[in-house]
């Protein structure tokens, strides 16, 4: 090889390395680019997801005080005529000793020989956590409700949908289940059920 063919080797080398050097930066831009674009369409997408998430639960919100509104008539007629409450109050607000909010649905009861206190909780559509909520509010009646720790306390589960699974898990628990039927809830408990008194022990 002559030394102007070496020359003009190590002259093209210099001029690829140079190409291929500003390509390698090109392409870096490029993704560094691209990885701005991916981050600002991920905040985005993460700001939509919030706002539907937000949007969903205002509807699911809205569907479970439809479905309250919906029980509370025909809850209501069962509470006063088939247990004897005097007192029906919906939608309770309550805080416990530590400062924290709990809604119960429905809350009746009454004075005299009957002295009994009913909670109601109601859903669209059934779940073990609904079983819980209301097993955990009955159990903390006393705490909730020193004025009525007196009272023997029973509770109601009302919902528009749920699985036979589920309604026997209610019944095991000696809560009341109660179903909805043409448009009226309604007691569904078998003839030898017995419920289950949380303040009487």
């Amino acid at each position: 090889m002559t030394d102007q063919e070496l020359k003009d080797l190590v002259a093209s080398l210099a001029i690829n390395q140079q190409k291929m050097s500003e390509e390698a930066a090109l392409s870096r831009q490029e993704a560094a680019i691209s990885r701005q674009e991916v981050d600002r369409a991920l905040k985005e997408t993460d700001k939509a997801i919030k706002e539907l998430s937000k949007q969903i639960g205002g509807i699911a919100n809205k569907f479970g005080s439809f479905t309250e509104g919906l029980a509370l008539p025909s809850m209501t007629k069962i509470l006063s005529e088939q247990f004897g409450m005097t007192t029906i109050n919906p939608s309770v607000r309550v805080r416990d000793k530590s400062g924290n909010e709990q809604e119960i649905d429905v809350l009746a009861y009454t004075n005299g020989d009957i002295n009994t206190a009913i909670i109601v909780e109601v859903k669209s559509h059934l779940r073990e956590e609904g079983i819980e909520q209301l097993l955990k509010q009955c159990r903390n009646f006393r705490v909730l409700f020193p004025e009525l720790a007196d009272k023997k306390l029973y509770g109601i589960l009302a919902a528009v949908d749920a699985s036979q699974q589920l309604q026997q898990k209610v019944l095991a628990q000696g809560l009341y289940f109660a179903k909805i039927h043409d448009e009226q809830f309604s007691l569904c408990v078998p003839k030898d059920f017995k419920p289950f008194c949380f303040t009487a022990h």
